[in-house]
């Protein structure tokens, strides 16, 4: 026996999508995606072919696909790309070491004060980061607040410098990256299940092997993400080395800052910045691949 819906049902029959329902996706993604294109895509095919290019600032340069400008800046400038590689991973230990344990304490026993520590947390870098480099090359001069003081009671020599060192460039960089550091971390633990915590030491586990094999695992996304976000800007960081450093402190992102604006040798900044970004994308691939995690944490 043939069934009929009532005639009040009629609207519930399924009908074919709508031309407009199976557009809406990519009218989402439009505006994402034209962004990326003109800001991402274009330059960097734009920065790909000035890599391939010779000639001079005088003359012009012309696209002559000379891959050989890639090996030129490498034996050039290694010197610099190992420095920078060697600083970048410097600032993302130390910075994990002081991000972790501010991140497990806001997370697990800030209570309802959460947000405003992670706020007073994030206070300072309302600031830009231009400005506060330039502050603590005021504090960390010879004659500055804190060393001139030290300097004038007694307490250190004449000739104590920290201004111009890789020092000085370490810790301006760990300073300025380590929201970046703090955030993702603070996310990863704050979505750690408590009962879990607590089945460990209902199980009798001490609160240090419960640290370590409950919540150390479950903040992997979160470390993964840390590093990604510490590691990249450190490395490509030429602002601390600039205001902070001396000659010897030089990174592959001042010497790359010289070649765009001062011998204006675009092909030779283009390749390298080819090189640092392939270098970096290298990494992060491997590092992803060895730490086995399929959640990136932001």
């Amino acid at each position: 026996m043939e069934r009929h819906l009532p005639p009040d049902l009629h609207d519930l029959r399924p009908r074919g999508r709508r031309p407009g329902r199976a557009a809406a996706p990519y009218a989402l993604l439009a505006p994402g995606g034209l962004w990326l294109i003109l800001l991402f895509i274009v330059p960097m095919v734009a920065m790909a072919s000035l890599a391939l290019q010779e000639g001079s600032a005088l003359e012009g340069y012309h696209l002559t696909w000379r891959f050989a400008n890639f090996a030129d800046v490498t034996s050039k400038n290694w010197e610099f790309l190992l420095r920078s590689l060697r600083n970048g991973a410097i600032v993302t230990v130390v910075a994990l070491v002081l991000a972790y344990p501010i991140a497990y304490w806001i997370a697990f026993y800030g209570g309802r004060f959460k947000s405003v520590f992670l706020f007073a947390l994030l206070l300072p870098f309302f600031v830009s980061f231009v400005i506060r480099t330039v502050s603590w090359s005021f504090i960390l001069s010879d004659d500055g607040i804190v060393f001139g003081t030290l300097k004038s009671i007694g307490l250190l020599p004449e000739d104590y410098r920290v201004l111009g060192t890789t020092f000085a460039v370490l810790a301006g960089i760990t300073y300025n990256l380590l929201p970046f550091t703090i955030l993702p971390l603070y996310v990863s633990l704050e979505r750690i299940d408590r009962s879990l915590v607590e089945a460990a030491k209902d199980l009798y586990a001490s609160r240090a092997a419960a640290f370590r094999k409950i919540v150390i695992p479950l903040s992997l996304p979160g470390v993964f993400a840390a590093i990604l976000l510490t590691s990249i800007p450190a490395t490509g960081d030429y602002i601390n080395a600039s205001v902070l450093g001396g000659p010897g402190t030089a990174m592959i992102g001042n010497i790359i800052n010289v070649e765009f604006l001062r011998a204006r040798d675009y092909p030779e900044a283009a390749a390298l910045a080819f090189i640092l970004m392939a270098v970096m994308l290298i990494g992060a691939i491997v590092y992803a691949r060895v730490l086995g995690t399929e959640e990136i944490t932001t």
